[in-house]
């Protein structure tokens, strides 16, 4: 399952491949309205929507088209999100996409920052693109300040699933110059 970071760890996460053991935690995502307040798409029952959500991971996983890993916080072992690299179609381009979601008692705490630098980090070491989206709402600000604190800048605006979109992007050669530049003693 090529893209997965399946064992893979931040400084306070664990990457691991998603279970249904998870989907109660994860209903409780599809539960909140303000998981959904930025996606304009017919509004679902919850049970459905996460029932949709896993069955299209485990079709990515199966089709390698990436898929998201559970985020485990390595302090409380608690399940508190989904973050991964995804296959997508955008603009008739294929693009890998570091996309992220948590549980909203986990927002603000900077996790996400760290699992989308761990997912470019990864996809860039691996070689698996020469640069990374983030598809974002245009109402999504603090999904676009993860994006920006992941060394990306806005690309273009789009349409997505009937979606207005931010595009962010960041190139392989821009993460090269800044991991050189960090690791070099001022």
């Amino acid at each position: 399952m090529k893209y997965l970071l399946n064992d893979q760890q931040s400084e306070r996460l664990i990457f691991q491949e998603i279970s249904l053991a998870d989907y109660p935690e994860w209903l409780t995502f599809h539960q909140d309205p303000r998981s959904s307040l930025h996606w304009h798409s017919e509004k679902e029952d919850s049970e459905i929507a996460c029932k949709k959500w896993y069955k299209k991971q485990f079709h990515r996983y199966e089709n390698n088209l990436g898929g998201m890993n559970a985020l485990i916080e390595k302090a409380s072992g608690k399940f508190i999100g989904h973050c991964g690299l995804l296959v997508q179609q955008v603009d008739d381009y294929m693009e890998l996409e570091i996309a992220y979601s948590l549980l909203p008692e986990f927002w603000r705490n900077g996790y996400a920052t760290e699992a989308a630098r761990k997912c470019r980090d990864y996809a860039f070491a691996h070689n698996f693109s020469e640069s990374l989206i983030s598809i974002i709402s245009l109402t999504n600000k603090p999904s676009e300040n993860v994006a920006i604190k992941n060394g990306m800048a806005l690309d273009k605006v789009t349409i997505y699933n009937n979606n207005s979109v931010n595009i962010y992007r960041v190139r392989k050669t821009e993460w090269i110059k800044y991991s050189q530049s960090a690791s070099v003693p001022s």
